[in-house]
């Protein structure tokens, strides 16, 4: 008999879960083109807007461009694993949910538990960055936001230096108030802000390349394209770009949050592979453009500042389009962070609804239609990480966090091909397992490159699940709880042996 460990939630019951409405259920509101700017609001954010900058400058220079196709693949196979599940099983909760119904319910506590960190820590990641773009913002105007206290102390025998960011909190606070008003509200304040976006990306690309094809522009920052070694593995050269992949990667960070909004989709099976590809087709095309304009603007070597994108519209003379930049950058950041709070909060509904997690946790506002206790808590965690933590503590995790995912996922992909071949797959992901298989030994590898002290964390994070688990969820488990009246019901249906 198989461990009940790996009990798997059959994908016949996934599905019967997919198709309920009621006043209990999660509303259907989200089109094709709400989920691709869902994806594009989660994905467009602190990587287009500080993290290009930092990674030409520290790692590849104008070879940039090459990191991004690189990082762009590894989540292109990833994607196209997520667009498969997100078609055979549109049920909200994301890696968490194809997990459940593949590797068993150990591995999809465990996922669940990783995409906590992945989503809490990336919208508060996010909120920092934000905070110090308005206070970038605000300075430009002439006011000056007042300084952030500082203290340090040592954390599992490492020293952190914590800084009390109230505007973080403020803006987390507020964000976590629009999901609670409503899916639909905060998918048509997403795609507004996308549009805005959007059109500040376009705007500098066009400034960009008007500027460039009007000017016999000298010298040439594009050469050398790939700068030389310095040495150290890392810093240029081919490891440099390898490096600058991973460092890029978390500018991908998003599109699988699509994939958390399935049971508010009004035709999951379409449209979630059309949400989850075409945001990541979209932005990486303009990552691409954007990181070989600016390299081709300005010297790789001044881009290592936090608003990377503005000195690059300031080389082109146009100061007028340094604040709508500026204003594109809040927004840009302020939708990466409502579509991360989106995805922690459906993950916490999904758990909750399978009995691993607490029943207030799947909790439907009776007027709002969405899980507004997960919302609120969910929110007041990550506000406390985003006033508390530093930066490169959040951004690791969070991208530790993803990578694992990912992995579980591909993983889970090949599974199912294996256990269930019969299932209708109204989008299927090519070359299985050869692409399934890519997607684990690149984002391993990725996993592989990042710090021991990142490392140290995420087992941390999952030991302090595990003990969660097998204090409560295993007692609460639906699905065993199912399972064992089924083997009670068929035992008392049995004819009663007699012993001697």
């Amino acid at each position: 008999m198989a461990s009940p460990l790996f009990a798997t939630k059959s994908v016949e019951t996934l599905m019967r879960e997919s198709g309920e409405t009621g006043e209990h259920c999660l509303k259907r509101a989200l089109g094709p083109i709400n989920l691709v700017t869902l994806g594009i609001g989660a994905i467009i954010g602190a990587g287009i807007f500080v993290i290009t900058g930092q990674a030409a400058a520290q790692f590849a220079g104008p070879a940039i461009v090459i990191s991004f196709v690189l990082a762009g693949i590894a989540c292109a196979f990833a994607g196209l694993c997520y667009a498969e599940f997100a078609s055979l099983i549109p049920i909200a909760g994301s890696a968490y949910t194809y997990s459940y119904a593949t590797l068993g319910e150990l591995i999809a506590w465990i996922i669940g538990w990783d995409l906590i960190l992945e989503y809490a820590f990336g919208a508060a990641t996010v909120a920092v960055g934000w905070s110090g773009h308005l206070r970038a913002f605000m300075r430009d105007l002439g006011w000056n936001l007042p300084a952030m206290p500082t203290s340090s102390l040592t954390l599992l025998g490492i020293p952190v230096q914590l800084r009390y960011d109230y505007v973080g909190f403020l803006v987390i606070v507020a964000v976590t108030t629009i999901l609670v008003i409503g899916i639909k509200e905060s998918a048509n304040l997403t795609t507004a802000i996308v549009i805005l976006k959007v059109a500040v990306v376009c705007m500098f690309i066009a400034l960009a390349t008007m500027f460039l094809s009007s000017h016999a522009w000298k010298p040439n920052f594009w050469h050398p394209f790939i700068p030389a070694n310095t040495g150290t593995t890392g810093e240029f050269g081919w490891s440099g770009i390898l490096r600058g992949a991973g460092v890029v990667f978390f500018a991908y960070i998003g599109f699988d949050a699509v994939s958390t909004a399935a049971q508010e989709a009004k035709n999951p099976k379409k449209d979630m592979p059309f949400g989850i590809l075409g945001s990541l087709v979209i932005c990486t095309v303009l990552y691409i453009l954007v990181s070989g304009l600016l390299t081709h603007l300005v010297p790789y070597t001044q881009l290592n500042v936090p608003d990377p994108v503005v000195v690059g519209v300031r080389a082109t003379g146009h100061q007028w389009a340094t604040f709508l930049v500026e204003l594109g950058a809040l927004a840009g950041l302020a939708t990466v962070m409502l579509v991360m709070l989106l995805g922690q909060s459906r993950v916490f509904y999904s758990m909750s609804r399978d009995g691993l997690l607490w029943p207030w946790a799947s909790k439907i506002h009776a007027r709002f239609r969405t899980p507004y206790i997960s919302s609120m808590v969910v929110g007041i965690f990550v506000a406390i990480l985003a006033t508390l933590l530093p930066l490169h503590i959040l951004d690791e995790m969070t991208s530790v966090g993803t990578l694992l995912a990912f992995v579980l996922v591909s993983a889970g992909v090949w599974v199912m091909r294996k256990t269930h071949p019969e299932l209708p797959r109204p989008f299927k992901t090519p070359l299985v397992p050869l692409v399934p298989i890519l997607s684990i030994v690149l984002c391993g590898a990725l996993i592989y490159g990042l710090s021991p002290a990142t490392k140290w964390r995420l087992l941390v994070w999952l030991v302090i699940g595990l003990v969660i688990y097998f204090t409560y969820s295993v007692k609460h488990s639906k699905v065993r709880n199912n399972a064992k009246q089924s083997l009670n019901e068929l035992g008392a249906s049995a004819p009663q042996s007699t012993h001697f």
